[in-house]
């Protein structure tokens, strides 16, 4: 099965599409561990929309897929784009759920964080905050990153 950008993964207003379609690329070219492929782009894919060289490279490794050097492949295998996202978890959210949820808006996406995109931030406290009122769950202390 391949997924083109335009199948969403789950839709609710901003959380609708597996390929951000940015076209800024997140190349940290500093990091000379997981190398920049000049021809592709690192930007936000996937069900956690994985970003960044230093994130392709690693998953590629964990999950055995060329992470730098086809990081489409998060956008067009579905297997591989769930696993992405579990590794991203397992690996920097879920240390992090127990401070609250500002802590893994921060893991998922410090850039927000900070003035980074205060707007972006508040509506996804929102929904949080939405979605924990129709499951009956107290969303918990710490909301903001």
């Amino acid at each position: 099965m391949v997924i083109n950008q335009q199948t969403p993964f789950f839709c609710n207003a901003d959380f609708c599409y597996i390929d951000n379609g940015a076209t800024r690329d997140y190349c940290d070219e500093t990091n000379t561990q997981y190398p920049c492929n000049p021809n592709k782009g690192y930007y936000g894919r996937g069900p956690i929309q994985l970003s960044w060289n230093f994130n392709y490279g690693p998953a590629g490794e964990n999950i055995r897929f060329d992470g730098l050097n086809s990081p489409e492949t998060v956008a067009t295998d579905p297997v591989i784009s769930f696993k992405t996202a579990v590794w991203f978890w397992v690996n920097f959210v879920q240390p992090v759920t127990n401070q609250g949820f500002g802590a893994t808006i921060r893991a998922i996406n410090g850039m927000e964080c900070d003035g980074g995109n205060p707007t972006t931030v508040q509506r996804r406290i929102e929904y949080y905050t939405d979605y924990c009122n129709q499951l009956g769950v107290d969303p918990g202390p710490n909301l903001t990153c």
